[in-house]
């Protein structure tokens, strides 16, 4: 009757959604089906991290596909060095954060090191949490040798979405030796192009690839029926990925510049502008210029303000009356 006629109006993403979050029925939202449907026509795909509600807003109202609320939390909010000391349930408090920001984007949250490296179990456990807890939409899991697809493949046959990532996976970074690029030689780009192909095997709905020499990323590109998303590694791929505080300058401090990638363009400076601001304020409390008249809004009407002065005054607090008298 009139019921099953309003509902088959509605569309399907709209009814079901495609993920765990609220925004499961917002019917113009980012699912892995409309990515691959812009993929195939050609579109590229925009990325951008985000930690939590109001940048994931940002992000999200900027026109980005992705919000990935990756592990480089634990350098550019935590302080860490590397990404390796953040735990799964710091990841979880970003992820839900970031999924009440963004109404429209996918959104997609990294596996933490030391959270899925023992078995495949293990990892459909934790993805499972990230798309329960964090309410994630898809999940991304660095590494793609034997071990590590085989749980790519174990999270998906259990129905989540997995985005891949090779070239330089910084949770290696203990065997790499440090933060580096990939692919330069023969040897490691073929292997590299060969870990990519397997990830599209294992069932990723894309591939993010880091800090490898373009003519690999584009190669890579060209032969994946997946969407290939580049962080340093080139023009050819079919999106890129930025850090947000890198891309807006967040941190002027001399020390976070000089770890900046330099891949990484920077879209605004904000870092100072907050500088700035801040070191303002400072000024004005220190002056006492802060807060004007201007900036304090709330008074006592004059018959409250006489009862509370009687009553200071019975209580023998006659100077704070007084005081209280003069404040207008």
């Amino acid at each position: 009757g009139g019921g099953r006629e309003k509902w088959g109006k509605l569309e399907a993403s709209s009814v079901y959604g495609t993920g765990s979050s609220p925004k499961s029925h917002i019917g113009d939202r980012v699912t892995t089906r409309s990515l691959a449907r812009k993929y195939r026509d050609g579109g590229r795909i925009s990325v951008i991290t985000a930690y939590d509600f109001s940048s994931s807003r940002q992000v999200d109202t900027a026109g980005a596909d992705i919000v990935l609320v990756g592990d480089s939390a634990g350098m550019v909010v935590h302080g860490y060095d590397t990404t390796l000391p953040l735990t799964l349930d710091e990841l979880l408090s970003h992820c839900r954060a970031v999924a009440r920001g963004a109404r429209r984007a996918l959104c997609v949250g990294d596996l933490p090191f030391g959270s899925y490296e023992s078995s495949a179990i293990q990892c459909i456990q934790t993805s499972v949490r990230v798309l329960k807890e964090g309410v994630m939409d898809a999940v991304k899991i660095e590494g793609g040798n034997p071990k590590k697809l085989e749980m790519i493949e174990g999270v998906v046959q259990a129905g989540i979405a997995v985005m891949g990532h090779t070239g330089l996976t910084p949770q290696s970074i203990s065997v790499l030796g440090g933060f580096r690029s990939l692919g330069k030689s023969a040897r490691e780009a073929e292997a590299i192009y060969d870990q990519a192909l397997r990830l599209q095997d294992a069932g990723c709905f894309s591939v993010v690839l880091e800090c490898i020499p373009s003519e690999l990323a584009a190669a890579i590109t060209r032969k994946l029926d997946i969407p290939t998303i580049g962080i340093g590694s080139g023009p050819g791929t079919s999106g890129q990925v930025l850090v947000y505080h890198d891309m807006l300058g967040m941190l002027s401090h001399p020390h976070h510049e000089s770890v900046t990638p330099s891949f990484a363009k920077r879209y605004a400076s904000l870092g100072q502008i907050a500088h700035e601001a801040l070191s303002r304020y400072c000024r004005d409390v220190e002056q006492g210029s802060f807060p004007s008249e201007e900036y304090s809004p709330y008074a006592m009407s004059s018959n409250q303000k006489e009862i509370l002065m009687r009553r200071l005054r019975e209580r023998g607090h006659t100077d704070i009356a007084d005081a209280l008298s003069g404040f207008e």
